[in-house]
């Protein structure tokens, strides 16, 4: 197939807000394809939000009992400061290489490099787990649709659940190649069906748990909402970790930036309108379900660790009786598709936005003609996805939940530096006013901060064999050989693209640079 290569002539630029920008170049993309609320609901259904719920509650109770609600908020701050940071710096440099276009504008192109990495790979293990938990669910809710046990039983054999989860890869990859007209007419669906199934199981678990009528049902008490109330500081940092996870995903809505009307302010604002949407979420089934089912470790409760990596499937039921609650079996396998599809954005977009600055090999800069997006980019992070999923579950289980652990140092690494390449990159402008002092700089800071001791806490808890699936390398947690491991892939990755594209890292294609200040009325 015939695709465009996207790469301006010299002196085609994108100039931005203050000209901090000043060196960022056209990719090619469908501009002003996305607007406000397509932009927030591709943010949310990157997140996968009843997926996310539905695999941790229980592990979030497990560690911190009823202060599950505080846990979900004290998760949500890091990240809302992180989107601030990144509110800003798409207002000045609006680029769909967003974390690695800004951290080379801030840090050099060294350390842009090893951000945009970071985020590449932590993207290709989301996908391979969403299209695993997608397979699941697929065959499960065939399972519940026929009533036989034999046909969910079809997941636990590998070549069948291989195979099935290949076809769902490569039908969101085909999906994602023609562009944003086609992803979001499918996740105004896939994301209002999640969302409202969600609501009607908290209206019920909470009407269900008030009723009085159920063992196990607790009353409501604000004291969920304290974070002091946690037995201890490791189990609060281990759900913290879990609550951070569920957040990731709401900078998708940043990626499609230069797709997006108002493509400056319009990314900043869905995020924002993102987040909310999915905190207002979490809190809402957290409380529910705390409610209705408790805490406890036997039966319903949600301490159960029989249950626990399935909450919904065993609260589906005894809420919504035994015919709507097929909806929240449907509900989770959308949310799994709809995430899978979206989760290509962030990734064929970093990916492209690397080539067209020489830091990848040019082949990843195409465009297609017709339905311009990132075409070779989007067919490649597809293939690496089955591959990778594919060997995995072939090779070891354990390496595949391994990986999965690992993703949470991925997610802290990239965020974390984001944040704090926004406050470096403004550093002249903290003084101008104070707004700019803690937008730009104060709460940045804080949560890129946040991040990083949370990255580094869990490369401590990563060492221990104990940490993930048990399984270790010379006495070393796999955990942590994979995740640092796979760091090392970038970094040896970079060194062999510095001698390809010497022009890129001696600082000649994307400058470092800041903004010129700007006195606005």
């Amino acid at each position: 197939m015939v695709q465009a290569d996207p790469r301006p002539p010299a002196g085609d630029t994108v100039t931005s807000v203050g000209d901090g920008g000043g060196d960022t170049r056209s990719k090619g993309l469908s501009g002003n394809s996305v607007g406000l609320l397509g932009s927030a609901v591709i943010g949310i259904s990157t997140v996968a939000p009843v997926y996310c719920l539905t695999s941790t509650l229980g592990p979030t109770v497990g560690e911190v009992g009823l202060q599950m609600p505080a846990v979900f908020l004290a998760g949500f701050l890091p990240m809302l400061l992180v989107a601030f940071a990144y509110r800003e710096l798409n207002k000045a440099v609006p680029d769909c290489g967003t974390s690695f276009t800004w951290t080379v504008k801030a840090f050099g192109p060294r350390v842009g490099w090893m951000c945009g990495w970071g985020m590449v790979i932590a993207t290709i293990i989301v996908l391979s787990n969403l299209a695993g938990v997608a397979t699941s669910y697929f065959w499960l809710l065939l399972g519940e649709l026929t009533g036989s046990p034999a046909v969910a039983d079809l997941d636990g054999n590998t070549p069948v659940h291989v195979l099935t989860c290949l076809i769902f890869i490569a039908v969101a990859t085909a999906i994602s190649y023609r562009g944003m007209t086609a992803t979001k007419g499918v996740q105004y669906t896939l994301v209002g069906l999640q969302l409202v199934v969600l609501a009607v199981f908290v209206v019920m678990a909470v009407g269900k748990a008030r009723s009085g009528d159920f063992a196990g049902s607790i009353d409501f008490s604000w004291s969920w909402m304290n974070p002091f109330e946690v037995p201890s500081f490791s189990a609060f940092t281990a759900g913290l970790s879990l609550s951070i996870f569920m957040f990731w995903g709401w900078d998708t809505c940043l990626t499609v930036n230069e797709e997006t009307a108002g493509s400056a302010k319009t990314p900043g604002r869905a995020a924002l309108l993102a987040m909310l949407v999915l905190i207002g979420s979490y809190l809402l089934t957290a409380v529910g379900t705390q409610m209705f089912a408790g805490v406890g470790d036997k039966g319903l409760g949600l301490g159960n660790p029989d249950t626990s990596d399935n909450v919904f499937a065993a609260l589906a039921s005894p809420v919504m009786g035994p015919v709507l609650g097929v909806l929240l079996f449907v509900a989770v396998l959308a949310s799994a598709a709809a995430s899978l599809q979206t989760t290509f954005i962030p990734v064929a977009r970093t990916v492209l936005a690397m080539s067209t600055y020489e830091a990848l090999p040019p082949s990843f800069a195409r465009v297609h003609p017709r339905f311009r997006s990132p075409g070779r980019a989007t067919i490649a992070a597809g293939t690496a996805t089955g591959v990778f999923y594919a060997v995995m579950s072939f090779l070891s289980q354990n390496v595949l939940v391994d990986t999965i652990y690992a993703l949470g140092l991925m997610i802290c690494f990239y965020y974390s530096i984001t944040a704090f390449a926004c406050a470096w990159f403004f550093r002249r402008e903290l003084r101008t006013s104070t707004r700019d002092l803690f937008l730009k700089g104060v709460f940045p800071v804080l949560g890129g901060l946040l991040l990083a001791a949370v990255f580094l806490k869990t490369l401590i808890d990563m060492w221990n064999p104990a940490y993930g699936s048990g399984s270790s390398v010379f006495g070393v947690g796999s955990v942590f050989v994979i995740g640092v491991g796979l760091l090392l892939v970038g970094f040896v990755i970079m060194l062999v693209m510095r001698r390809r594209s010497p022009a890129f890292f001696r600082g000649e294609v994307l400058t470092q640079a800041t903004p010129a200040l700007v006195v606005e009325d």
